[in-house]
Formats: C-alpha cells, structure tokens, sequence
C-alpha cells in the first residue's frame, strides 16, 4: 500500500514557493533594528519566506487562544473558556454547524488553553470506561504527550502539567508532563456512543475533570478568576484573520511569542538564519529597502505562500492516493525540522493528531477515478476480513461540497461500528452512500449524501492498528451503482 507521505506531497509546494526568491541576485541594504545589513535580494526573500513559513504555525496558535478564551466563564454547551479553564462540548454538531469544516460527529471535545509562565496546572481526569485522548500541543503544534486511552489506560489521573523553565519538585501523586513552551493547547476528546450516552455518562466524566493551578489545588475554596474580555481578540475565524495580517505586524508578533515559547534546540539554524536579518526573539522587528521591486515582493510574501498553500489543498496529488482515497500516517503531530509540513498541516487543519491516536482517510473519487456527485449512488463494501482494524472504533463522514454536514431525514451524519448496522452472511459490510434512501433493509446501513453537486467522505480510524500504520490495510475504492 502506497501512503501520502507528507514530506513527499508537499515537495511541489516546496518547489513553488522557491520560485518567490527568482530574483536578480543584486546586493542590497536592508534597514533592521541592529541598523543597515547588505544582503543579496535573493538570500533576502528566501530567509523571509522560511521565517512566514517557520513562524506561521505559531501565529495562527496565538489568534486561536486569543479567540477562544475571550470570555469571562466557561461557555455551557462549546470548548471556550479563559486561560488555564476548561471548556467542553456538550452535543454533536448537525448540519446547521458552520463553525468549522469537516466536524466530528464521534467524540465530544474538552479543551483548555493553558498559560504555564507563571506556574504549573493540575489536570484531573476521573475514571473512564471508554476512548479517551488528552492531546497537548506545544506552542508550535506539535504534540508532546498524549495521555489516555492508548497509552495511560482508563485509570483517573492527575496531571501536573509544567512549562519549560520549572524546576519545582513533584508529589507522587502527580504524573509530570513538562511542556516545551509556556503556551499549550490541550485538545481533548471522548468517545460518545449516542446523543443519551453523550448527555449523561459522557457529560459527568466531563463535569469530573479538573484543571486547577498548582498553588490552588486541593483548596475546596479555589474560584477560577473570571477572563478578561477584549474587543481586539474577537478573532472570528483565526485561519481567515492570519491571511489579513501584514509582514511587519507578523513577524513582530512572532518575535514576541518566541521569548515565552523559545524554539527548540534543533531549530538553531533557522535562529541564526531569522537572527541575520532581525528577527530575534523579544526584540521590536524592522526591515525596510529602498529596492522597489524587492520591497514589493516582501509585501506580496504573506499573500504568495497562502495562495500556493491554497492551491495545494485545492488540488492533491492523485498519484499518491490509494484506492481514491487520501491517507497519512507518517510525520503528522510531530514535525522536528519540517517547517513547512507543520506549516501546511496547521493551514489545513490546526490541530491534528498523532497517526497512532487517530487516521482519517478521505475520498473525493470513486473507482473510474471520476469525482464523488451526489446525483449518483455509491457502495461501500468491506469483505469480512478486511473491515477496519482498530483497537477503538471507526466511523464513516458525510460532507457536502462546503465541507459540512448533510441534512437529511434521519439526522444521520456518520455511521460506524458502535451503529446497529446489518453485516452480510459472510460477514462483510456494505454502505449505501446516496442522496435518497434505499430499500428499507438497507436502510440502517445508509450514509445520506446531498441531492447534488460534490461531496466527500471522511473515514475516522480511532487508535488504529498496526496494519493501518504500516500501510498493509486498504481502503476500498468507492463504487457507483447504476
């Protein structure tokens, strides 16, 4: 089995924005803090296409913490609240749900953003009987601990969760989770069987989690202090309002993220190449040029690396899908050195997972290689051995062609393993994936889809096996009915 590797596909991407730095390869004066520097305009804009680049991840973190904790108390029913609370979802998006593309309709979200600058947090997660994931992001995005499920078990813990500079000593009823930055996104998610189980077991293992700083915990008289509301973080949709912001005003904002949130060791080259023209942590950046056609290329950067990034998205290799659909399992979470991968992974979607806590495969052609139209009907067959090989569960999406969930009937969005479906004699499984309802014993295997237009199907494969790791388990193609 053929996998997307991430390094690979985006090769292409990484080709076109080199073409940025096409440039006569003039020496010229650049303007900074530290005072004038000659540099070719050629080493110019590919030092600063690698800076938006290296940085971009970081920006678009601050926007999203800024626009989700920008409220007094914790919202009752989606994951907001101030800095070092918890926020949690208490129902399933449908298809009214615009907020974000591609919702999840499998787990309910717990999130915290969390400030580790002046002290250490206690996390508290009670005894479960289910999946359960406590991602934690670094300031970067990439994920540096995963309790739950998979690799803690189902047991209650007790998270002592501190930032790079603390050196304090631990209690052994603490596990200790030392972050890498100050700045931490903890992304939680839990399994939900139905609407009942989400409103009651899955909702009081909510209400029995615990996030508290370490000088208040065990005080039964700590009240969490009220956020503070600013109209400027009323972000809206973060992915959008990071395409609106100038060069100046984004390096600048990154300059003053890196002294909370220093990169890491392996990151010293880029340092000292962002360092050559400014950029350095903490302090104000400038960088002006009287070279007209350089000062306009350097204004367009922003704009340029979105659009390619853009198109990317828009237009995925084919030649490394596997049965028509799309699948990564390699080098996502944690990137290392591979700026620009974390870059485009964070542009299409801020957030994602460790493959070995979750795969989602996605599909937009079927088996003749034409793309998935909702004015046909489609079927989904998985022979008795190869139906999905995970040790939590899996699910099968329906988006229409804005990314959403489709309205039907039956206010059916997915259907998985933990629905009631009907397996054949020999054991494999069919779906019905059409706009208008099957026969009526087929019904509780069909995947409504829209009366028309384009559509995609996202498969969610929940602490997968190894097979899927390794690439020894295929998706099966998607194939038309007449």
């Amino acid at each position: 089995m053929q996998l997307l590797k991430p390094t690979i596909y985006l090769l292409s991407l990484f080709l076109l924005i080199l073409s940025l730095i096409a440039c006569q390869s003039d020496t010229t004066t650049i303007q900074t803090k530290e005072g004038p520097i000659e540099i070719s305009s050629e080493e110019l804009l590919k030092t600063m296409g690698e800076a938006y680049v290296y940085g971009y991840p970081l920006v678009l973190m601050d926007l999203t913490q800024r626009n989700a904790t920008n409220i007094e108390q914790p919202h009752p029913v989606i994951p907001r609240a101030p800095v070092n609370q918890l926020g949690h979802y208490r129902k399933f998006p449908d298809h009214t749900s615009k907020g974000v593309v591609k919702p999840n309709v499998d787990t309910y979200y717990s999130s915290a953003w969390l400030d580790l600058s002046s002290e250490p947090v206690v996390l508290s997660m009670p005894t479960t009987d289910r999946y359960y994931l406590l991602q934690m992001m670094d300031a970067y995005t990439n994920v540096f601990a995963t309790p739950g499920t998979r690799t803690t078990g189902t047991d209650a813990l007790q998270l002592l969760i501190a930032g790079p500079n603390w050196e304090g000593e631990v209690s052994e009823e603490f596990q200790l989770i030392k972050a890498p930055t100050n700045l931490v996104w903890m992304l939680g998610r839990i399994q939900v069987n139905s609407p009942e189980d989400g409103a009651t077991i899955v909702r009081a293992i909510q209400d029995n989690m615990g996030l508290v700083p370490l000088s208040a915990y065990g005080k039964t008289d700590y009240v969490a202090p009220l956020g503070i509301v600013k109209s400027e973080n009323n972000i809206g949709v973060p992915a959008q309002a990071i395409r609106d912001i100038d060069m100046p005003s984004f390096f600048n904002k990154m300059a003053d993220m890196m002294v909370e949130n220093p990169p890491k060791i392996a990151d010293s080259s880029i340092v000292k190449k962002l360092a050559k023209i400014g950029l350095v942590a903490g302090q104000p950046f400038e960088l002006s040029t009287d070279n007209f056609i350089l000062k306009t290329k350097l204004k367009a950067l922003p704009g340029f690396i979105q659009k390619k990034m853009d198109e990317r998205r828009a237009n995925p290799d084919t030649s490394l899908m596997v049965n028509g659909w799309t699948v990564l399992t390699d080098g996502i979470g944690k990137y290392d050195t591979e700026y620009l991968r974390r870059a485009y992974i964070s542009f299409v979607g801020l957030g994602a997972n460790l493959p070995e806590d979750a795969v989602y495969p996605n599909v937009t052609y079927d088996v003749n290689g034409d793309v998935l139209d909702a004015s046909q009907r489609y079927q989904l067959h998985f022979d008795a051995d190869q139906l999905p090989p995970v040790n939590a569960f899996w699910s099968l999406t329906a988006y229409n062609a804005n990314e959403f969930l489709v309205a039907n009937e039956l206010n059916r969005f997915a259907l998985g393993d933990r629905d009631d479906l009907i397996y054949n004699a020999d054991g494999s499984l069919d779906f019905y994936i059409q706009s208008n309802p099957p026969e009526k014993d087929k019904l509780q295997n069909w995947l409504p889809i829209p009366e028309e237009g384009l559509f995609f199907l996202t498969m969610r494969l929940y602490w997968p096996k190894q097979e899927v790791l390794d690439g020894k388990w295929n998706m099966p193609f998607i194939i038309p009915v007449e």
